[in-house]
């Protein structure tokens, strides 16, 4: 039984979700489909663009994707503090980049002059895409959309593309957002489609090592790192970057092994910090996408009063 997006969804009990969407038809999304011997590679590159496009409209930043044949992954962060600072010009602009408006707003944006109800009218409005940019149900929908209404015109068909809702998890600690990210980011390593992450097409990881060539601070579009927490704590995913590539490559080398007994006794710093050993990070990843909600048994409890639920379901990781 599908259940509401408010028991799903909720800032209140954390802004970090992993959220995945899957194609319902048998031809693939993107790839070659041997079936039908046709290649759709290049949508990958679709749905890549519009996920990062999308996130500088929206106040949902993405800290992790990855594009497979015939579904994809993200971990999304809802900046609701930056939606609250922006003005009603700065969210109409915004919405208005994926949106036709109204005439109205139109004249509002161009400063022409309104009567007091037109503007009150304008304001209203505003304040309802104030709470759309920082949804993440209308963030689905608007690469969903697009990229369905793309394929049916390239496929000269009509029809369901995608399956009904997309499934989303919240990620209630800094253990299920490592977790989660790296399970994303190793996508293509795991279905034997890359060798290494460097060398996974259409992820986030690939995106970061190729800023880190090029002398870039950060990624184009994706949430930054932004080191330990600290007092003062700027906004990023709270984790180093390099400690985050180096658990990427360690982890994905004993999923993809299936060898346990030769983790290197050296781990990266973040294990340690996170309060993980061996056995705990690989179960964590290689369960990933079990249940509704994922962190520590106090996260989950702490979150469920936010998410109006009582029963206390999920995947549970170890606590410190």
């Amino acid at each position: 039984m599908a259940q509401a997006r408010s028991s799903l969804i909720s800032i209140d009990a954390t802004p970090y979700y992993h959220c995945v969407s899957r194609c319902v038809r048998r031809s693939f999304l993107c790839g070659h489909d041997e079936t039908t011997d046709k290649c759709y590679e290049h949508r990958r590159g679709w749905i890549e663009k519009r996920l990062l496009a999308l996130s500088q409209a929206f106040c949902i930043d993405v800290c992790a994707y990855a594009i497979m044949s015939n579904h994809y992954h993200v971990v999304l962060h809802i900046n609701a503090d930056e939606a609250k600072t922006l003005s009603p010009t700065d969210i109409a602009e915004r919405w208005l980049a994926f949106h036709q408006g109204p005439l109205l707003i139109q004249r509002f944006i161009r400063g022409d002059k309104l009567s007091e109800a037109e503007s009150e009218r304008c304001l209203a409005i505003i304040e309802v895409w104030r709470e759309r940019i920082t949804s993440i149900s209308w963030f689905m929908r608007l690469i969903n959309q697009h990229i369905a209404a793309e394929a049916n015109r390239e496929d000269k068909c009509t029809g369901h593309f995608w399956e009904g809702r997309f499934k989303s998890q919240a990620l209630l600690d800094e253990k299920a957002l490592a977790a989660a990210m790296a399970y994303v980011d190793l996508n293509p390593v795991r279905a034997a489609i890359a060798d290494t992450p460097e060398q996974s097409d259409h992820t986030s990881v690939k995106a970061r090592i190729e800023s880190i060539k090029n002398d870039e601070m950060t990624a184009p579009n994706l949430f930054p790192f932004a080191g330990n927490p600290r007092e003062e704590m700027p906004d990023g995913i709270p984790f180093r970057l390099m400690d985050y590539l180096e658990l990427v490559d360690w982890t994905g080398r004993q999923i993809r092994d299936d060898k346990r007994g030769y983790i290197s006794s050296t781990l990266p710093p973040i294990l340690s910090r996170l309060g993980f050993d061996k056995a705990d990070w690989l179960n964590a990843c290689t369960q990933a996408e079990r249940g509704r909600l994922v962190g520590s048994i106090q996260a989950i409890k702490a979150a469920l009063p936010h998410l109006n639920r009582k029963r206390i379901s999920g995947f549970r990781l170890p606590d410190s």
